[in-house]
C-alpha cells in the first residue's frame, strides 16, 4: 500500500540547508566581535522569552480544557457560552487582544479589584502596579486557550464511545472514566498540534516587545538602534529563534514518531 506522506521517504535536505546556515552564524558569533557583543546583550532577553511562553502556555493549557469539556457539556448554556469564547477570540489578531488587554483589561481588572468592600481589608491596587509582562502573559494565555479548545476537543471526540460505556459498565465514575479511559487514549490524537502550538507561542511572544517588555525581540530593538548594525544584530535575533523553534519541532517530530510506533 503507498503511503498517504511521499515526504516520509524524502532525504531531509531542508535540514541540511538550516543546518549549514545555522552553522555559519554560530561561526560568525564565534569569531566576530560585533556578533559575539550582541549574542552577549540578547542572551539577557531568553529567560523573558521562555518565562511568557511557558507560563502563557500552561496557563492557556488549563483554560483550553476547561473550554474543551464546556463545549462538550450537557448544558445548552455552558456549551454556547464556551463556543462564543473560542469563535470571538479566535477572529481577534493577538496584537489587537494583546493591546486590548494590556489598556483596557487589565486597568479595568484593578477598578474592579479596587471596587471591593471595604470590609475585607484589601490593599488598594494602581494600575501600574499590574507589570506589563503579566499583561502580555494573560493576553497570550486568553488567546492560546482558544485554539488549544479545539485540540482538546478534538482529541476527546476521537475517543469511541464504546471505551466510556464500558468504563461506565464497570461502574467508573465520571472523573474516572475521564482520567483513567478517555484523557490517556485523547492524549494521542492532542500532543502534536499541541505541540505545534506551543512552537508558534515561541514566536508569538516576540509581539510582548510593543509594550517594552525585555525580551529577546525587545532587545533586538534597541540595540540595533543604539549600534546601527542592523544586518548583525537581526541575524542573531534569528538565530536565537530559529534554534529554539526547530529543536522544539525536531522534539516534537521524536514524539510523533514513537506515538504512531506505540499505536
Amino acid at each position: 500500500m503507498r503511503s498517504r506522506d511521499p515526504g516520509r521517504r524524502d532525504f531531509p535536505w531542508w535540514l541540511v540547508v538550516v543546518g549549514l546556515t545555522l552553522a555559519w552564524l554560530f561561526w560568525q558569533v564565534s569569531t566576530r566581535e560585533v556578533y559575539a557583543s550582541v549574542l552577549s546583550t540578547l542572551s539577557r532577553g531568553i529567560g523573558i522569552t521562555v518565562l511568557v511562553t511557558v507560563v502563557a502556555f500552561l496557563g492557556a493549557a488549563l483554560l483550553g480544557m476547561l473550554l474543551a469539556l464546556g463545549q462538550l457539556s450537557r448544558f445548552r448554556v455552558l456549551r454556547q457560552l464556551c463556543r462564543l469564547y473560542v469563535e470571538v477570540m479566535r477572529g481577534i489578531p493577538i496584537l489587537v487582544l494583546l493591546l486590548y488587554v494590556t489598556f483596557v483589561l487589565a486597568p479595568a481588572m484593578v477598578a474592579g479589584w479596587n471596587a471591593l468592600p471595604e470590609a475585607l481589608s484589601l490593599p488598594d491596587w494602581r494600575t501600574r502596579d499590574f507589570p506589563l509582562l503579566w499583561r502580555a502573559v494573560l493576553a497570550l494565555c486568553l488567546a492560546y486557550a482558544s485554539f488549544l479548545a479545539e485540540v482538546f476537543r478534538a482529541g476527546l471526540l476521537s475517543v469511541e464511545e464504546g471505551q466510556v460505556e464500558a468504563a461506565e459498565a464497570l461502574g467508573l465514575s465520571p472523573s474516572q472514566r475521564f482520567r483513567l479511559i478517555v484523557l490517556p487514549q485523547a492524549m494521542r490524537v492532542i500532543l502534536p498540534p499541541m505541540g505545534n502550538d506551543f512552537v508558534a507561542m515561541v514566536k508569538d511572544s516576540s509581539l510582548v516587545s510593543v509594550l517594552g517588555v525585555t525580551d529577546i525581540t525587545q532587545l533586538g530593538k534597541v540595540t540595533a538602534a543604539g549600534n546601527f548594525r542592523y544586518f548583525e544584530t537581526y541575524n542573531v535575533v534569528a538565530l536565537i529563534y530559529l534554534t529554539m523553534t526547530l529543536g522544539l519541532s525536531l522534539a516534537l517530530r521524536g514524539v510523533e514518531r514513537r506515538l504512531r510506533a506505540g499505536r
